[in-house]
């Protein structure tokens, strides 16, 4: 697919934009008739033809939306109307949108466009298709291309990670697809396995690995800019391939969704994509604790007590608490062994921020007020939004344990993200910049192109935004 600038042109395909101002200020002068049924609303489309072409009027909602809005519209538009759509050059015609508004459209454009292992590629993007748009020099449209594609690529990839199935994305495969990557994008790649983990002393992560088939990959992927004195940024993603719940297992009605437990990982991997298509001029430790979560004669137990990387003991209440497990060592790791100016790690970790936020935000704790306003910001500004909620020492005393420093779980019913973030807090080695970010709501979900719940690509524009940003 082309995005170009050129004139004098014939189309038979138009997408004409219009927010709703422009709208009546058009419609006052011509299109008299079109007006009876299109009024510039978001998401409203009228559809009209001649001979010659094929004009959708496509209302993008008031002209001071939040720019992530022009992205939704976009995507919508071509999610819903790929079987009208004609592979044909097309000209996009608006006369009053910004440089960032059009962007974040064609960006929209281009995520509509994702469909789990599908084999029919997208009337709208393919490379007969041009997009004509005048409106700005080709020196910037190949920009807006250039950002579209580096975000899409670490979505899709995202997306595509947690939609596959669990026979399709175990650890070897997992694994040899991270070895390529980092093949491809000149990434430090490396990799423990099970003898490695225990002589690392990896214990509460190997904790979760004991129960399965699949050989443990605690994986770390570094990528390094080349501008000097830049930031180090450390992302740690749990990486539960298939939940079970080990031993408390879960219960049988929606267990095919626990391939989704790996949201946090794939939102760091497509982060890392971005970084890596864009060249940003930041340093990134990317840690993935990758095993499944299985139940055998091998699978760790309620009651037992694990010593994890940093020294301290677990004493293990729940087996279906494993992603703080995994993450404990995985912070612990980082914090010893890595300088890193920020340190955010990712999960789809509770049920309880789920019940408490449905899939309008993910849950956030951070020990820095700087840092939790960057997110807070950041969330808004990309509608992959977070909510702050207290780091108080009073949820200490819920999971202190009679016979190791902490409990995996509470047995309070109530505020398990909270005692999860205070629980992994223990494990971030006094590290002065660290958020969680609970995101078990909002990265697996309802989707405009799935009839099932599916990936929603939730973290990889949070994620891009704040590493371009992050000074």
């Amino acid at each position: 697919m082309k995005l170009v600038n050129k004139k004098n042109k014939k189309y038979t395909q138009i997408f004409q934009l219009f927010t709703e101002e422009k709208w009546k200020e058009n419609s006052k002068n011509s299109n008299a008739n079109i007006s009876l049924v299109f009024s510039g609303k978001k998401n409203e489309i009228h559809l009209h033809t001649s001979d010659e072409s094929l004009v959708f009027f496509i209302g993008l909602g008031k002209s001071d939306a939040a720019n992530f809005e022009f992205q939704q519209v976009g995507q919508k538009f071509s999610q819903t109307q790929q079987e009208k759509i004609q592979a044909a050059a097309t000209q996009i015609i608006s006369d009053d949108i910004n440089e960032k508004q059009f962007e974040e459209f064609f960006k929209g454009l281009y995520l509509g466009t994702y469909a789990y292992n599908s084999d029919k590629s997208h009337v709208l993007w393919n490379e007969k298709t041009e997009i004509h748009f005048e409106n700005f020099s080709q020196k910037k449209l190949d920009q807006i291309k250039e950002n579209t594609n580096a975000i899409c690529e670490g979505q899709f990839t995202c997306m595509e990670w947690l939609n596959k199935p669990a026979n399709y994305k175990k650890t070897p495969v997992l694994s040899s697809f991270l070895k390529d990557l980092a093949k491809k994008y000149n990434l430090k790649y490396t990799s423990f396995n099970r003898k490695k983990c225990e002589e690392l002393g990896l214990e509460a992560y190997l904790a979760v690995n004991q129960g399965s088939d699949q050989e443990a990959a605690f994986t770390i992927l570094e990528y390094k800019t080349k501008v000097k004195n830049a930031k180090t940024i450390g992302l740690i993603g749990k990486c539960v391939t298939f939940d079970t719940g080990g031993i408390s297992i879960k219960g049988s009605d929606n267990m095919h969704y626990m391939k989704s437990d790996m949201g946090g990982a794939t939102a760091v991997i497509g982060a890392l994509i971005y970084a890596a298509e864009k060249q940003i001029p930041v340093n990134i430790i990317a840690v993935l604790p990758i095993t499944d979560n299985a139940v055998s004669e091998n699978a760790y137990l309620p009651s037992d007590v694990i010593k994890a990387y940093n020294g301290k003991t677990i004493e293990v209440l729940n087996t279906d608490a494993e992603g703080r497990m995994t993450l404990a060592d995985a912070l612990s790791y980082v914090s010893k062994n890595y300088k890193t100016d920020v340190l955010i790690d990712l999960a789809t970790l509770t049920g309880s921020s789920v019940r408490m936020f449905g899939d309008t935000c993910g849950a956030m704790f951070s020990n820095n007020e700087k840092l939790k306003d960057l997110l807070i910001k950041t969330g808004d500004r990309t509608n992959q939004r977070l909510w702050n909620l207290p780091l108080w020492d009073v949820w200490k005393d819920d999971f202190k344990s009679d016979v190791a420093d902490v409990k995996n779980i509470s047995m309070k019913p109530i505020g398990d993200c909270i005692v999860a973030a205070k629980f992994l807090e223990e494990f971030i080695e006094n590290h002065q910049n660290w958020a969680h970010l609970d995101i078990a709501g909002v990265a697996f979900g309802n989707t405009g192109y799935s009839k099932e719940k599916a990936a929603t690509g939730y973290g990889v524009q949070l994620l891009a935004d704040l590493i371009e940003n992050y000074h």
